[in-house]
């Protein structure tokens, strides 16, 4: 049987990350622990697991001034927000997407613990805050004993339950810059499953519109994820799609070509080919819905 500790103090917790775990091994830092102990049924949990729960300051979502990692401001998620949390709070339509991806996350138990930045470090490639965290440009705030150090959310996951994450780091919270002044903005999450709730996506996508007032597109970010070991950007599509009047014919610009960077795999959800036809067209029905 591993280690446990649960501290009080965000200190006394990157101390514990800097020193590693009784056993000589890195801890396991958990929160929300949806998908850490459910894994582990039917074995003995060996790991030392740092628990970060009662940490406090470290929950909540809040506008924020310029500040690092952020230049121009914006809004800050601690880093055991709850799903619940973000449902719960009055947010601007920035972030109707990602609280779409909210609402659609296991079942109200889940969404009641499981938290966003845990979602990311936890990189499946089927989670789906992912491509949502990507859309709005989200920074993470890494914090150690060494100091704070900030990656975009697109460069955090680097594989199939990988990140950049050193040993002594914790992520202390997410950092979601501001829009584009004076624009128009809209966001918006889709996926697709073999049901409603408590499913695992197939494929989905996550899209940030801001227009300007002569009614184009100024900025487009758009992410796909459950097609590739991580989420991507359709960077193409997102160039493609500026200066374009926001309306029903943004839709139609959207063509295989612009997902030619996905990887998506063949297994009990989908097929490969299927997976790439339903992103195309639930990347058009994103856009549709946003322009409607």
């Amino acid at each position: 049987m591993g280690s446990y500790l649960r501290p009080t103090e965000l200190t006394a917790a990157l101390e514990a990350l800097c020193e590693g775990g009784p056993g000589g091994s890195a801890w396991v830092v958990v929160a929300g622990a949806t998908d850490h102990y459910p894994a582990r049924v039917g074995r003995v949990v060996d790991e030392d697991v740092l628990d970060v729960t009662a940490i406090g300051g470290l929950r909540g979502i809040a506008a924020v001034g310029a500040s690092p990692g952020i230049p121009d401001g914006g809004w800050r998620i601690g880093a055991l927000t709850t799903w619940t949390d973000l449902v719960e709070t009055e947010v601007p339509p920035l972030f109707d997407g990602l609280r779409q991806a909210a609402r659609a996350i296991g079942g109200l138990q889940v969404q009641n613990r499981a938290t966003i930045a845990g979602n990311l470090c936890n990189a499946s490639p089927a989670a789906d805050g992912v491509p949502n965290l990507m859309a709005l440009d989200a920074v993470v705030e890494l914090s150690s004993a060494r100091g704070t150090r900030f990656v975009p959310a697109s460069a955090f996951v680097t594989g199939n339950r990988r990140t950049v994450r050193a040993p002594d780091e914790l992520v202390t919270a997410l950092l979601v810059p501001a829009p584009l002044a004076d624009a128009t903005v809209r966001s918006t999450f889709a996926k697709l499953g073999s049901r409603a709730f408590l499913v695992i996506s197939i494929a989905m996508v996550a899209a940030v519109l801001e227009t300007g007032a002569d009614g184009r597109v100024l900025r487009a970010r758009i992410a796909v994820g459950a097609c590739s070991e991580v989420a991507q950007r359709l960077t193409g599509l997102e160039a493609d799609l500026a200066g374009r009047p926001a309306e029903a014919s943004l839709a139609a610009v959207v063509r295989p070509a612009h997902l030619a960077g996905l990887s998506p795999i063949a297994d009990i959800r989908g097929t490969a080919a299927y997976r790439r036809e339903a992103a195309l067209v639930l990347v058009q029905r994103a856009l549709a819905g946003l322009v409607a």
